[in-house]
C-alpha cells in the first residue's frame, strides 16, 4: 500500500517559518510530480506548488517569492519550505503525487497510482 506521510505543520506567527515534509513509503518504483496543496475552512482546495521528477518547479501566485518546494528522489520525499507566512495562509496543507509507479512493470504498462497524504494544519497566528 502506498502512503503519503506529511509532517512539519503547527502554530506559527506572522512573519514566521515552517517547514512541511512529505514522505511516500510502501512499494515504489517512480514517482512523477509531486506537490502541495491547501485547503483553508470555508474554501475551495488550491494549488500551492509542484516539482516534477527533474525539479522544475510551479507555484501558485500567493506562494511565489515566499514558499521554496524541493524533494529527495532518494528519500521519496518532497519538501515545502514556508517563509513570510500571513494569517491567509491558514489551512491544512495536503501532499499529492499524481503518479506513483510501483513496479518497472506497471511503469512499462503506464499503470499508476493517484495518492494524497491526510495533511497537516498550518495555523498563523499572532
Amino acid at each position: 500500500q502506498v502512503q503519503l506521510v506529511e509532517s512539519g505543520g503547527g502554530l506559527v506567527q506572522p512573519g514566521g517559518s515552517l517547514r512541511l515534509s512529505c514522505v511516500a513509503s510502501g512499494p515504489i518504483f517512480s514517482i512523477d510530480d509531486m506537490g502541495w496543496y491547501r485547503q483553508a475552512p470555508g474554501k475551495q482546495r488550491e494549488l500551492v506548488a509542484t516539482i516534477s521528477q527533474s525539479g522544475s518547479t510551479n507555484y501558485a501566485d500567493s506562494a511565489k517569492g515566499r514558499f521554496t518546494i524541493s524533494r529527495d528522489n532518494a528519500k521519496n520525499t518532497v519538501y515545502l519550505q514556508m517563509d513570510s507566512l500571513k494569517p491567509e495562509d491558514t489551512a491544512v496543507y495536503r501532499c499529492n503525487a499524481p503518479r506513483i509507479f510501483t513496479s518497472y512493470a506497471d511503469y512499462v504498462r503506464g499503470i499508476f497510482k493517484n495518492t494524497w497524504g491526510q495533511g497537516t494544519q498550518v495555523t498563523v497566528s499572532s
